[in-house]
Parts: C-alpha cells; structure tokens; sequence
C-alpha cells in the first residue's frame, strides 16, 4: 500500500516577506493559523495513527495543546515580543496532551526561547529556533526513533539552518524547512516499518509540517493547505422499523446470526420490538441474520438465547468518541463531593473513565481522580491541579494509560511538592499498583513497590477497530473486535466474547491463580457468562472475579496474576 500523505504540496506563490523579521503580532498570528490548520486537519491526522483502536490520537492532542497556547496569548500585549513567547512556553506546557502533545510543547517552547531576546526574530534567529526545537524534542524522548517526528523536525531545521546561513529571508528559511521536512515525512514509512505496514506517514510529523504551513500563510502570504478527504467507516442502513424511537436517538447496533427453530422467531422479533429499532431478520430454516438499533446490549442478546443460539455477534457503537466527551464534562468536579481527607505522608492521584473503575480506586486509598481516558488524555494542567489539591507533600500519579506516561511525567517540575509516576498503562496495572501503596511511605519507595506490583500483573483489554488496518500480517476491519496485550494486537475476531476468551488463552499460563474481568459498556451478561464460563472450563483452579467498571470503549479490561 502506497504511504498516505497528509496534503498536497502547497502551490508557491510569489513571496511577500515580512520588514525585517518576525513580531510578536507575527508570531501570534503564526499560533492562531497552527491551532486552526490543526483543528481542520485533526481528523487525517487521527487517521495516520497506526493501530486501529480508540485513542487519544496525535491531531486531536496537538490542537488541544495548541488551544491552550492561544488562551495563553490572549492577555498579552500587542508588539511584546519577550511575553507572547512566554506565554506560548507556559500555554504549551500546561496544555500538553499525549506523547505528541508533549514533544509539541518542548519544540515550541525551545523556538520560543530562542526568539524571546529582542523585538522581532530574523532569518537567523529563526533557523536557531528551529535547531533548538530539534535538539529539545530529541533530548525529551528516552529512546529516539527515526521515522518520527524527530526526523522530520531535524531534517527541516537543518534546512533551514543552511538557507539562513546562505543569506535568505524569512520566507526563504521557513520554504527551506517546509520542502526538507516534507521530503522527511514521505520517507518515514522507509525508516519504520510499522508505519509502512499500515501504509500510512507519521502523524507528528505531519502535525509538525503544518506549523510550517502556517508561518509560510504569515509572513509569506501562502496559502493554507486544505485537509484531504477522510473516508469514514461505514454503517448499515437499515429502514426505520418501528417502535416508537427515533433510529438516531439510540446508540447501540447489535448485529448476530441466530440458530433458532422458526417457530420461536415471531416471540423474539416481540422481544426485539419492545427494546429497539430499525429492526431487521431475515432467514428461515433454522439460520436468521438479525439487526437493531438499541440502547440495551444485554438484552439484545438475551433474547436470543432464550430462542436459541447467537453467533457472530457484532456490536457498533453508533455515537462513537463524542460520548467520552460527554462523560469527560460530567465527570468534571466528581471528587468534589467527596468527603474531606486526613493529611498522609503520600497521596494518589489517577486517572480514570467510568463510575465503577472510579468506586475501585477510591476504595484503594486514592484521593484524587482525573477524569480521562482513551480518546480524552488529560492535560498537564489537569493533573497539576490535582496534584495540588490533595493533602500531601508526596504524590504518586497513576497514568493507567501509555499515551498520558509522558504529560505526567512534566508534573514535578511544576510543584513544590514531591510527584512520583508509576508509569501504569492500563487500569489493571493501576489497580495491581495500589495494592503495594502505603499511605504512611514517601514517595520515592512507594514508587519502587508498586512500580514492581504493577509489572507482575499480567494486563489485556477488549476494544473495537475504529478503522481497517493491519497487525503482523493480519487484516484489521473497522468493527472487528481487538484483543490487546502489553506486546500488541493479540486477537482480532468478529465476536466479543470469542475475543476475550482467545486473549486469555494466550495470556493465562499454569502459573497463574487469579484473573479479574471488569466490565465496561458493551459488555453483556452474555458475553462475561461464556467468558467465565470457558475459564473454569479450562482454567478450574483459576479464581475469577467480575467487576463492574463503567469504562467506554474497552468493554473488558483483564488482569491476571
């Protein structure tokens, strides 16, 4: 598959240098331009991303970054070039969201730094910038891996290093930089391989190229780049079947194949009618293909076994992403209800999606609760007020998710007190963690004992693709149930609970005495009964506990240990 570019190469036009140098005015023009190019090319760069599952994708947290960078510049004063850099170092820094959100704020706040010494920033001074950008993103990842944004970054300051020290404009570096890290960005599948699997380039990289787009629009008079089509994953359509809903006010499409006698099928489409709609089955001699809209999964599939038996079940979450949105705005201020904590020597502080994974933490001694998860990563900002907020110098933060690792990680350079990451990459590490945690213990050995507690539980999830894809060879399609271990894509399957019992069988060794399912939406009591059910079937010294989490998305998180 050929690599997919995010947009065509900008036309050169004639250019209109800016006098002298880059202002303050310039420079805020040049953020505005960036978070809007961001906000309009979000979704192709979502789309970039290589694995198929729900996520807190690399557009979505770089215009969110950049949204705080222009809140930030909204009080400064016109032509004040040292406190609109500033204000974009402090606005990206607590607006950080996610790994690409992060290396965001460091290259801006690095160019920023450079350009903050006089009124205006030349050709010179912003060929500095860039190579400062390169230099502080690279040193802000562990491990660097070329094919990256890092390349691209480098690649274009180099550029425009060499442009400026031949004596060209401003729009000459800025042009340098655009072409050098376009041409970085078409070659990133060939430096990794992943990305050439996926047939996609980095989605940082092409993040990145937009800041270029948007300094060429200022100080060049270039036009801005219009974002590519984004070909979305398509649902069925089923004519309105009745009912008394609207299709459209329902969230759930439960699709399966069911095994019945026909003489049962007229009691199960009266079932059916009383807890959906858009309504279709169709069959006869024993097999029926059954479809509905309905916001109640579990009896959905209920109904059919007391018919007979479901198969190819298929579940489509018909609101998708924006209702974490939702649940993200409501959960907002939930701790603040809660009943007031004694000081401790170390505190916890989490994060978290879903009433019952909430009630979880809490019971563990955690005190205070971030409201984020898969598609909605907190920001820096976020996590420092909670930080705060809690009665204690010392503080442990539970990420429970790899793309929120690095937003946590800035958190202790922005306090007085003593912040700890436990680098937890799911719920169920998280809960493992909290198991070492000693309220009476500092930071620092706290860390160590449950950073050990978290690495011995063996952590799996249950979600569903969000668009085609590959994984080792295997065709990933939208819709396909993923089962996902710390290594990668375990299991790809049609069937949910099929899903979760083949991740376990991969998961689960002799070994092992415990494993704890935790129910999020989209679970059914069908689906955890066949999955308990085959686990005592082929693990019966194994313990099993169910737990009601309330997480979207992740249907099932599983730990084992």
């Amino acid at each position: 598959m050929a690599a997919t570019a995010l947009a065509a190469p900008i036309a050169r036009v004639r250019s209109i240098p800016v006098a002298g140098g880059l202002t303050a005015d310039d420079l805020r023009s040049v953020m505005v331009s960036f978070r809007d190019l961001l906000r309009s090319h979000q979704e192709p760069i979502n789309r970039l991303n290589v694995y198929p599952v729900p996520d807190g994708d690399t557009g979505t947290n770089m215009a969110l970054t950049m949204e705080s960078v222009v809140s930030a510049l909204a009080d400064v004063p016109a032509g004040d070039m040292a406190a609109a850099c500033t204000a974009i170092g402090h606005g990206a820094l607590m607006g950080g969201r996610g790994n690409s959100g992060v290396i965001l704020s460091q290259v801006l706040r690095a160019m920023t730094g450079r350009c903050a010494g006089g009124p205006e920033a030349g050709p010179l001074v912003v060929a500095e910038a860039l190579v400062a950008a390169s230099a502080s993103a690279y040193e802000a990842v562990n491990r660097p891996v070329e094919g990256t944004i890092l390349t691209v970054l480098r690649e274009a300051s180099a550029a425009a290093d060499l442009a400026a020290g031949g004596g060209a404009d401003l729009a000459g570096v800025f042009d340098a930089a655009r072409v050098a890290g376009a041409d970085a960005l078409a070659r990133t599948p060939e430096l990794l391989p992943v990305l050439k699997e996926a047939g996609v380039v980095d989605a940082g990289g092409a993040g990145f190229l937009l800041l270029l787009d948007a300094a060429l629009h200022v100080v060049a008079g270039r036009p801005l780049p219009e974002p590519p089509a984004v070909q979305e994953p398509t649902i069925p359509i089923v004519a309105h079947g009745g009912g008394g809903h609207e299709a459209s006010d329902l969230r759930y499409e439960v699709m399966y194949l069911l095994e019945a006698d026909d003489s049962t099928v007229p009691v199960f489409k009266e079932v059916w009618a009383g807890i959906g709609d858009s309504i279709v089955v169709v069959g006869g001699d024993g097999l029926w293909n059954c479809h509905i809209h309905t916001d109640d999964i579990g009896a959905a599939v209920e109904a059919a076994l007391d018919a007979g038996r479901p198969r190819n079940i298929r579940v489509t979450d018909l609101i998708e992403q924006v209702e974490e949105e939702r649940w993200v705005r409501e959960a907002e201020g939930g701790d603040d209800d809660l009943e007031p904590v004694h000081p401790v020597t170390c505190a916890v502080v989490a994060v978290a999606t879903g009433d019952g994974v909430r009630r979880i933490l809490r019971s563990f001694g955690v005190h205070r609760i971030v409201a984020g998860g898969q598609t909605m990563n907190p920001s820096v900002a976020d996590l420092l007020e909670a930080v705060e907020a809690v009665p204690a110098a010392d503080v442990i933060v539970l990420p429970n998710n790899k793309n929120i690792v690095p937003v946590a990680l800035q958190v202790d350079a922005l306090t007085t007190k003593t912040v700890r990451v436990v680098p937890t990459r799911g719920i169920a590490e998280g809960f493992a963690a909290l198991v070492a945690y000693d309220p009476d213990a500092r930071a620092d050995p706290n860390a160590l004992d449950m950073q050990k507690a978290a690495e011995a539980v063996v952590a799996g999830e249950v979600t569903r693709a969000v668009r085609d894809s590959t994984a080792d060879g295997v065709a990933i399609t939208t819709g396909d149930w993923l089962g996902i271990a710390r290594d990668g894509i375990k299991v790809v399957d049609q069937s949910l609970s099929d899903a979760v019992t083949r991740l376990l069988g991969e998961l689960v060794d002799p070994d092992h005495e415990l494993v704890t399912l935790v129910e999020g939406e989209g679970a059914s009591v069908g689906d955890t009964r066949h999955v308990t059910e085959w686990l005592h079937e082929n693990h019966p010294d194994l313990a099993v506990e169910v737990h009601h989490g309330g997480q979207l998305l992740y249907p099932y998180l599983i730990g084992i240990e």
